[in-house]
C-alpha cells in the first residue's frame, strides 16, 4: 500500500474515532439538579416535571403533606418523598410531576412523615425516584411562580417554555421534558369552562332523581306513600309533581357538590376521634423539635397562629393556592318566594317578604353584645331536601328567624350560622358573617332551597371538617352546637359521622319533625337515628315535633336547651379536659443533652394538646433527691407561651427519688386542680428510685389520676409498672435509650383519647 493511501487511512480513523468513547458509547451532558429547602412546595414550581435534590432532615419541616401517593400542591415536596418511600431523611434527588387537581386527598403515617387528608385541591403532584429518564434532560434551573396569580391559555399545551428556564443550552432536551405533562395545565381551566354549559342544563342528576322516585303528596292526610321494594327507599322523599314543575334550577356550577366518600380526616390514624379544628397540630409530633424557632423569646416565632389547625393553615401561607369561595346563594331565582296567599304559621312579625333576593344584606355590620349568659357557636343544618316542599321549607325559615330572635345573636353572646344539607352540604353563612338578629333575619330570607335527598350523614362530616373553624369566626372559649332539622328521617347513615363529630367536641341536638310511622320504619335506613346521633341518650338533646304546623312549640325550650352550657358535655374532648403533670427524671446519670431531649419529648405530647385556662392545662415538676415545681397549672394558658417555658427549664443533677416525686406532684399540682378536668400524670425516669414508688403511686390513682410511665435505659421494669395504670401495657413504656422517646408520643396521645372516648353516652 502506497505511503499517501496509508495516510488518508490513518486520518480517516482518527476522525471516526474523536466523536466517541473508547466504550464506543456517546456521551451525555451531565445533569444539573437544583438543590431546593425542605419548606418548599410543589405550587411554588412553575414546572411540569422536574427533577431536585432535597436536602437531610427533612422530617423537622413545618410544611405539612397533604394525601398518600398523589399529594397536593401545598405540600413540601422532599417531606412528599420521604413519605412515600422515595429518599430518606438523608435527603436526596427526586422528580416532580405535576397534574391535574384531586378530590379526597387521604392521609396516612409512612415512613415517619404524617400525610394529612384534604378533601379537594385544584393541583397535584406526584415524586418518584430520581434517576432522569431515557433521553430526557430536566431544567437545570427551577421556575417560581410570581408573586400575582397567571392566567394559563388553554391552547397552550407547555408549561415550560425556553424563556422562562435560565440558562438552558439544551434546547431540544426542554422539549422532550415538557411532552409528558402535557395535560397538567387542565386544572385551571376547569374552573372556567363548566359556567358557560352548566346555565343551559343544570342540576341534571337532581332532576333524575326525581323524576325516578315516588312523589311526596303535600296533602295532610298522605304524608308518603308506601314502597314496594327496598331499591325505591333512597327515592322515596322528594319533591310532589305540581312543586317540581314551579322549579327553577340553579344555574351556578359552584353548587355542583361532589359525593365525597367519608376520608380518615385530617388527623393521625392512631386517634380515634377527629380533631377539633382549633387544635394546633393534626400531625404525628416532630421529633426534631427544634428550640431554634422559639430563641428569640417571642411567642409568635413558634406558630404565628397558634390555635389554628393545619389544614386552616393553608389559606393564610399557600399565595396564589387560595380555598374554595365559600357558597352563597344565587343572587336569581324564581322560586325563593312563596306565593302571597301563603299561610305563615309563626305570625311573629319577621316575614321575608318585600325583600330582593338578588343580594344578601348589607354589608354594613350592625355588631351587638348578644346575650352573655349564652355564649355558644352554633351551626343550625337546616333540611333542603325536595321531600319537604316549597311551603315547610319557608316554615323552616321562619322558624330559624325566631330562633335568631329569641337568641340575641352578638358577639359577646351565641353567634350563629346556618347550613343547608340535600344531596350534600353547604354553608349558607358562617358563624362570622353576622353579629346581630336582624342581620341573620335577613341572611335567612335570602336562603333558597337546594333539593336533594336528606343526607343527613353527610352533613355532619361536613360541620365536623369544615365549618367550626377559626377562619369560619370559631371562638375556643365558646361551646360548639350543631342543631340539624330534619324531615321525617334521614336517607343515609349518621352513627359514624356524628361520632366523630362528637368526640370533636361538638354537641349534636336534633330536631325532627313528623317522623316516620309504623308504616314508614321499614324505610329508615338507620333504626333509632336520633339516639345514635345526639350528643347524649337521656333526651335533653333531641325534640321530637308532631308536625310542621307545632315547630313554632320548640322556639323556646330548643333556646333554653342550647344555652344551658352547663349541660353541653359533648364541648369537652380528649385534647381539651385535662390537667397533665410531667414529672421528669433530672437525676446526675441523664445528662444535659438527655435532659434537653426529654424536654423535646414534654414539648412534643404538649403540642398535641388544646392549651388554655378553659382546656388543657400543664404543670412539670422535676426531682432528683428533692424536687422543683418548675410551672403550676394554669400558669401559661397558651401554647406558645407554654413551649417556650418549657424550654427555659434548667437541668438540675443530682440523685433518684421517684416515690416522693409523685407525692410531691400530687400536693402542688393535682389537689388544685379542677373538677372537671381529667388528671394526667407522666413520670419519666432513667433509673432505679432511691426510695419506694408503691405507696404514692397507688395514693394517686386512688384520687383518680391517670398515670403513665416511661423508663429509659437502666429504669426498672418493676417500678414502671407499679408507677403506670392498669393495664401497664397501655400505660407502661420503655425505651433503650433516649432519641427513641419520641415513638412513644403518638401512642400516649392514642390512649388518652381512647379512654376519653369509651365513655358511656348516657
Amino acid at each position: 500500500m502506497s505511503k499517501p493511501t496509508l495516510t488518508a487511512v490513518f486520518i480517516a480513523f482518527l476522525l471516526t474515532s474523536s466523536g466517541a468513547k473508547p466504550n464506543g458509547k456517546n456521551k451525555k451532558p451531565k445533569q444539573v439538579v437544583p438543590a431546593i429547602e425542605c419548606d418548599m412546595r410543589a405550587g411554588k414550581i412553575k414546572l411540569p416535571e422536574f427533577i431536585v435534590k432535597c436536602p437531610t432532615n427533612c422530617m423537622e419541616s413545618k410544611e405539612k403533606v397533604y394525601g398518600t401517593g398523589v399529594f397536593a400542591s401545598i405540600s413540601s415536596i422532599c417531606n412528599a418523598a420521604i413519605h412515600s418511600g422515595v429518599i430518606s431523611n438523608s435527603g436526596g434527588k427526586v422528580i416532580v410531576m405535576k397534574m391535574a387537581g384531586q378530590a379526597n386527598y387521604k392521609g396516612s403515617l409512612s415512613s415517619g412523615v404524617r400525610s394529612l387528608s384534604l378533601h379537594n385541591w385544584r393541583e397535584s403532584f406526584s415524586v418518584s425516584v430520581g434517576k432522569p429518564k431515557k433521553g430526557v434532560i430536566y431544567p437545570p434551573t427551577l421556575v417560581f411562580v410570581t408573586p400575582k396569580p397567571t392566567t394559563l391559555k388553554t391552547d397552550e399545551p407547555k408549561i415550560l417554555p425556553d424563556s422562562m428556564v435560565s440558562p438552558v443550552t439544551e434546547a431540544p432536551e426542554t422539549e422532550s421534558t415538557t411532552a409528558p405533562p402535557t395535560t397538567t395545565p387542565v386544572a385551571t381551566p376547569t374552573t372556567t369552562a363548566p359556567p358557560t354549559t352548566t346555565s343551559a342544563k343544570p342540576r341534571v342528576t337532581i332532576h333524575k332523581v326525581r323524576e325516578a322516585g315516588v312523589h311526596r303528596s303535600e296533602s295532610p292526610t298522605i304524608r308518603r306513600q308506601p314502597h314496594v321494594a327496598s331499591a325505591s327507599a333512597a327515592f322515596s322523599r322528594v319533591q310532589p309533581q305540581s312543586e317540581r314543575k314551579q322549579h327553577t334550577p340553579q344555574s351556578n356550577p359552584t353548587y355542583a357538590r361532589r359525593d365525597w366518600t367519608h376520608p380518615p380526616y385530617a388527623r393521625p390514624d392512631w386517634f380515634s376521634g377527629t380533631r377539633r379544628p382549633t387544635d394546633s397540630s393534626h400531625s404525628v409530633p416532630n421529633t426534631g423539635y427544634k428550640w431554634s424557632r422559639m430563641s428569640t423569646g417571642d411567642p409568635a416565632v413558634l406558630d404565628p397562629r397558634p390555635d389554628s389547625t393545619e389544614y386552616e393553615h393553608w389559606p393564610y401561607n399557600f399565595g396564589q393556592f387560595s380555598p374554595e369561595p365559600e357558597h352563597k346563594p344565587p343572587s336569581v331565582t324564581s322560586h325563593g318566594r312563596e306565593a302571597p296567599t301563603e299561610t305563615n304559621p309563626f305570625n311573629s312579625g319577621f316575614s321575608a317578604r318585600g325583600h330582593k333576593p338578588t343580594a344578601r344584606a348589607p354589608k354594613l355590620p350592625e355588631r351587638t353584645q348578644g346575650d352573655p349568659n349564652c355564649k355558644v357557636d352554633i351551626a343550625f343544618l337546616m333540611d333542603g331536601s325536595w321531600s319537604i316542599g316549597k311551603r315547610r321549607f319557608k316554615i323552616q325559615k321562619d322558624f330559624l328567624v325566631e330562633v335568631s330572635q329569641v337568641l340575641n345573636v352578638g358577639t359577646a353572646g351565641p353567634m350563629m350560622g346556618i347550613i343547608q344539607y340535600g344531596d350534600d352540604a353547604v354553608t349558607e353563612f358562617s358563624l362570622k358573617q353576622y353579629s346581630s338578629s336582624n342581620e341573620v333575619k335577613s341572611a335567612i330570607d335570602t336562603i333558597v332551597q337546594k333539593g336533594g335527598l336528606s343526607h343527613v350523614g353527610k352533613a355532619l362530616s361536613y360541620i365536623n371538617k369544615h365549618f367550626f373553624s377559626d377562619a369560619n369566626g370559631n371562638r375556643g372559649g365558646a361551646p360548639n352546637v350543631a342543631v340539624v332539622l330534619v324531615d321525617g328521617w334521614p336517607t343515609d347513615r349518621v352513627e359514624e359521622a356524628s361520632r366523630l363529630a362528637r368526640e370533636s367536641g361538638i354537641n349534636i341536638f336534633f330536631v325532627t319533625i313528623e317522623g316516620p310511622d309504623e308504616n314508614e320504619k321499614q324505610n329508615v335506613v338507620e333504626a333509632n337515628f336520633v339516639d345514635k346521633a345526639v350528643c347524649r341518650t337521656n333526651g335533653f338533646f333531641s325534640l321530637p315535633i308532631k308536625s310542621w304546623f307545632a315547630l313554632r312549640e320548640a322556639v323556646q325550650p330548643l333556646v333554653k336547651s342550647v344555652c344551658d352550657t352547663d349541660r353541653l358535655v359533648c364541648s369537652k374532648t380528649c385534647l381539651n379536659a385535662n390537667d397533665i403533670a410531667f414529672v421528669i427524671d433530672g437525676s446526675s446519670s441523664v445528662g444535659t443533652g438527655n435532659f434537653r431531649t426529654v424536654l423535646q419529648f414534654v414539648a412534643n405530647v404538649t403540642r398535641e394538646f388544646e392549651i388554655s385556662d378553659t382546656d388543657t392545662r400543664v404543670g412539670i415538676v422535676q426531682y432528683t433527691y428533692e424536687q422543683r415545681l418548675e410551672f403550676a397549672f394554669g400558669q401559661h394558658n397558651n401554647k406558645a407561651d407554654l413551649l417556650n417555658a418549657i424550654k427555659r427549664i434548667n437541668y438540675w443533677s443530682g440523685g433518684t427519688s421517684t416515690g416522693a416525686a409523685i407525692t410531691y406532684a400530687a400536693d402542688q399540682l393535682f389537689s388544685k386542680s379542677k373538677p372537671n378536668k381529667r388528671k394526667i400524670m407522666i413520670v419519666i425516669t432513667d433509673g432505679r428510685s432511691y426510695d419506694d414508688v408503691r405507696v404514692p403511686a397507688m395514693a394517686v390513682h386512688q384520687k383518680g389520676v391517670i398515670a403513665y410511665s416511661i423508663g429509659i435505659a437502666w429504669a426498672a421494669q418493676d417500678e414502671l409498672e407499679y408507677i403506670a395504670t392498669d393495664p401497664d401495657r397501655e400505660h407502661s413504656f420503655f425505651v433503650d435509650e433516649f432519641d427513641n422517646l419520641y415513638k412513644f408520643v403518638p401512642k400516649i396521645i392514642h390512649n388518652i383519647c381512647n379512654e376519653f372516648n369509651s365513655q358511656p353516652r348516657n
